[in-house]
């Protein structure tokens, strides 16, 4: 794989890591084609969890205008660099994985789509967030118009997307963009802390619990109701809850194993 995006796993936990420092890791075709693969790869390894961070001065800093300024058909350039990101995100989006983005510096166009999509978010405080599609005369892409919204409200959103002032770190998370704001220094720790209380999980509970959180928008109460039974009833059914049960009576802490 290329080292424009690089993955390591290690203990359940799967770490990619946007490695284009010298272009604020902006998204061109290449680097969307490798994020693609660094995900199909991590989720094939059957990992827990997954952290999604970048190496340099940004986390990622949008897509990369250079790359449509060389191209004698944008629209063209534009699905090429889409296209991967789509299908990365939606498989990281329907599979088990819990995901957590770690921001610093600029999170800017694609790179506040990618942070939203996550299940969780820790900022550092140089993070600086800044919507950034209609500077460059553009709607949105990778999954933001669907996230957004979610997040923040219908109204909040329209002003982040269309007023387009950026958003420091202590905002965003007065916003509920992201779930802490850390010192820089702390980021990394902070993340590795956060996956591997998550891999520490019952991972089949936490995925259906995911599930159902997000599809719940999309449900009526009645709907809901029935699929959260259904998701205890095959729940009850593990050896992961018989093993909570014993451990809570035991008084001991669970040791899931995924079955």
């Amino acid at each position: 794989m290329t080292t424009l995006v690089q993955l390591y796993i290690d203990k359940g936990c799967a770490r990619v890591v946007f490695d284009r420092a010298e272009a604020l890791n902006a998204i061109d075709r290449p680097t969307a084609l490798a994020f693609e693969s660094a995900i199909a790869q991590a989720i094939a390894a059957d990992v827990r969890v997954l952290t999604l961070s970048g190496n340099g001065r940004a986390f990622v800093a949008g897509g990369d205008l250079a790359a449509f300024r060389r191209s004698d058909d944008r629209a063209a350039e534009a699905e090429a660099i889409i296209a991967p990101m789509n299908r990365a995100l939606r498989q990281l989006a329907e599979s088990d994985v819990l995901s957590i983005a770690l921001l610093h510096g600029p999170v800017a166009g694609a790179g506040l789509s990618l942070a939203l999509t996550t299940d969780f978010a820790i900022a550092a405080e140089s993070t600086v967030m800044s919507f950034a599609y209609l500077k460059i005369g553009a709607p949105a892409d990778c999954g933001i118009t669907w996230s957004l919204p979610r997040i923040v409200g219908l109204r909040r959103a329209t002003w982040i997307a269309i007023e387009g002032s950026s958003l420091p770190a202590a905002q965003a998370l007065d916003w509920g963009l992201v779930n802490r704001v850390v010192a820089d220094q702390d980021l990394h720790d902070q993340g590795a802390a956060l996956a591997a209380k998550l891999a520490g999980m019952a991972p089949g509970a936490a995925a259906a619990l995911k599930r159902l959180l997000r599809d719940s928008l999309g449900r009526d109460f009645a709907t809901t109701l029935e699929a959260e039974k259904q998701a205890f009833k095959t729940a009850a059914g593990t050896d992961d809850f018989a093993e909570a049960i014993n451990a809570f009576f035991e008084k001991r802490p669970a040791r899931f194993s995924g079955r």
